[in-house]
C-alpha cells in the first residue's frame, strides 16, 4: 500500500512526478478537504480507514493513472465501493472550492506548439464481389475429383 507517509519523504520533483501536483499544492488540497469534512462531519458510523492525506493521494492517483476502483481498492486494501465514495467526496470538495483549476483556452492557445491534425477517411464501402454460381462450383469439384 502506497500511503502518504511514504510519499511525503520524496523530493519535491519526485513527489510531483508521483502525484501530479507539488507538495505545497497537495497540502492546500488536504487542508481544504479536511476543513470541509470537519464542517460537515456527523459523528456516527465507523471512523475512516484512510487519513485525509491518503484520501487526497488516492484521488490524485485515480486522476493520474486512470486505474479502476477495483485496482485502487486492492492497492489501498479497501473495497471498491469505498474507493468510489472517497474519490467522489474529495472531487466534489475540490471542485466546489474553485481553488484549483486547469489553465483556460486562452492560455493553451498562446502556447508555442503547433498542432498538426491528420484526418483519415476510414468509412466502409461495399465492394461488388462476383456472385457464386452452381456451375462454377460443380465444375471445380469435377476437376478436383479426376
Amino acid at each position: 500500500m502506497m500511503s502518504y507517509e511514504l510519499i511525503k519523504k520524496l523530493r519535491p520533483a519526485l513527489f510531483k512526478r508521483h502525484c501530479g501536483v507539488k507538495p505545497e499544492t497537495f497540502q492546500k488540497m488536504v487542508a481544504l478537504v479536511s476543513d470541509s469534512i470537519q464542517k460537515n462531519q456527523i459523528k456516527s458510523g465507523r471512523p475512516p480507514k484512510l487519513s485525509i492525506e491518503d484520501q487526497v493521494l488516492m484521488t490524485l492517483e485515480y486522476w493520474r493513472e486512470y486505474r479502476t476502483y477495483f485496482h485502487i481498492g486492492n492497492a489501498w486494501q479497501i473495497h471498491e465501493s469505498s474507493v468510489c465514495r472517497i474519490i467522489k467526496r474529495v472531487e466534489d470538495i475540490l471542485v466546489k472550492s474553485k481553488a484549483f483549476s486547469l489553465p483556460g483556452k486562452k492560455v493553451l492557445k498562446e502556447s508555442n506548439y503547433e498542432i498538426e491534425v491528420i484526418v483519415v477517411d476510414v468509412t466502409e464501402i461495399a465492394i461488388g464481389r462476383p456472385k457464386k454460381s452452381k456451375d462454377v462450383i460443380t465444375a471445380e469439384k469435377r476437376s478436383v475429383t479426376h
